[in-house]
């Protein structure tokens, strides 16, 4: 295995361990805002999954980083009950195909676009409609910009994109759910932020936390790396199906 592929595939594995300590941490947190919304089952779902994957991983001996990734999304297709695990591993295991030359800046930006392009596929979703895609749309987009037209080094595109999510996150409270189980209590759901959105909030987190320690970077979010772009000017750009 090149040495730079193997430490491409430990770097995968510690940024797992992150979010899945991470994920353990938050489960009540996680469980809270879908019990208001949804099934509260998210956080013992998202937590069980990512458990699985590190014990999954921890027992591979893939030698390509591409591999260590779509372990990873196979992985939370069978453990994460619900709409979760298609969304979730299933968009991880088509994305990861964008890994097979290695991680680098493009692409992480490749994974990035085929990752979120999935989960809007699978979910039937776009900005606005209070899902997870409320702050994924706005990291992925912000990570591009930050890299492909300003050039910013990964680190601080990555900060800038958790920064972007952070307000995707935010974004979901006052908005009327459009899709999935919380879309049934209509206008009940405003003033609740969405669990998924959450999640993934939790998990750009942790990513970014496992970059820094690696790339020995100190980024300090509210300073450096605001995000450009604004989750509500998305929703606005969005094709959508309208409201009902």
């Amino acid at each position: 295995m090149p040495e730079e592929f193997e430490r491409q595939c430990d770097l995968v594995v510690t940024a797992l361990e992150a979010v899945a300590d991470r994920l353990a941490e938050e489960k009540e947190t996680l469980t809270e805002l879908d019990s208001a919304i949804g099934d509260a089952d998210h956080g013992a779902n998202m937590n069980r999954g990512f458990q699985a994957a590190l014990e999954k991983v921890s027992e591979n001996d893939a030698d390509d980083p591409a591999d260590v990734v779509k372990t990873i999304g196979v992985t939370l297709v069978s453990t994460i009950g619900g709409a979760s695990g298609p969304l979730y591993g299933g968009s991880i295991m088509s994305a990861s195909q964008e890994l097979e030359g290695g991680i680098t800046a493009d692409s992480s930006v490749a994974f990035a676009e085929a990752y979120l392009e999935t989960v809007e596929s699978r979910g039937k979703a776009s900005v606005g409609d209070k899902t997870m895609v409320d702050a994924l749309t706005p990291a992925v987009h912000t990570y591009k910009k930050s890299i492909e037209v300003d050039d910013l080094d990964p680190l601080e595109a990555l900060a800038k994109a958790v920064d972007a999510a952070q307000r995707g996150v935010e974004f979901t409270t006052p908005i009327r759910a459009k899709k999935g189980r919380a879309s049934y209590l209509g206008w009940r759901s405003v003033g609740h932020q969405d669990p998924g959105a959450t999640s993934t909030l939790v998990i750009l987190e942790e990513l970014l936390a496992v970059a820094a320690e690696e790339l020995d970077g100190e980024i300090e979010r509210e300073i450096d790396a605001e995000a450009d772009v604004d989750p509500a000017e998305l929703e606005a750009e969005s094709p959508g199906e309208g409201d009902d």
